[in-house]
């Protein structure tokens, strides 16, 4: 096996510093859907785009998919927005917002099987990905106000989470080095540290 070049790897280096650089910078805090003045669809996209709480786990179940193959990435792909969907109208009936801490556990299990890359079935993984749909899609109908205007919401953040998946698993699908797995676990396991910090902060704020 050839090792990867050193300009390769400095330019990788150089890339994931910047890039937490960018993620540690501080944003404004807001405790309802933003609004950018363009229309709800949009709305529901940058909505997504901004939180982490939701746009990390999709991540994460795309390159656990991507890891399994080309089938796993399309079912992930058309599964996940159809359930987000469905869990964000069910939100807007008759949501609360009431159990959000359970996005802990979802970084902390897709995190932990990308880190391990597990060899989990397909059927394994729909489940996975609707489960994960319903649930955060629930939560963002939970905090949606106007019935009309959600719809066009969730069709904007559906839309991302669908271009989300189908970029992280076209990435992650064509690896076969050993050290490019590598880094695909890696970030897995970043995953789950970030659910252990969060489950920390929720034990220490409820404890």
């Amino acid at each position: 096996m050839i090792p990867a070049r050193p300009q390769l790897r400095r330019a990788l280096y150089l890339g994931f510093l910047c890039a937490s650089f960018l993620l540690l910078c501080p944003f404004r805090a807001a405790a309802h859907l933003p609004s950018v003045g363009l229309g709800p669809v949009y709305d529901g996209i940058f909505h997504f785009l901004l939180s982490a709480e939701d746009l990390i786990p999709v991540i994460g179940l795309s390159l656990l998919s991507g890891q399994r193959g080309t089938a796993f990435g399309r079912r992930v792909m058309w599964l996940l927005p159809l359930t987000w969907f469905i869990g964000g109208m069910l939100g807007t009936i008759r949501g609360s917002g009431q159990g959000s801490w359970l996005t802990v556990f979802s970084f902390l299990l897709i995190g932990g099987l990308v880190a391990a890359s597990a060899r989990i079935t397909l059927k394994g993984l729909s489940v996975l990905a609707g489960l994960l749909g319903l649930f955060h899609g629930y939560l963002n109908g939970a905090g949606m106000n106007s019935f009309t205007d959600s719809t066009y919401v969730l069709i904007g953040t559906i839309m991302t989470v669908f271009a989300i998946v189908a970029l992280f698993t076209s990435f992650v699908i064509p690896l076969h080095r050993y050290w490019t797995l590598i880094v695909i676990r890696v970030a897995g396991s970043w995953i789950a540290a970030t659910g252990l910090l969060m489950f920390g902060w929720a034990f220490r704020q409820h404890g």
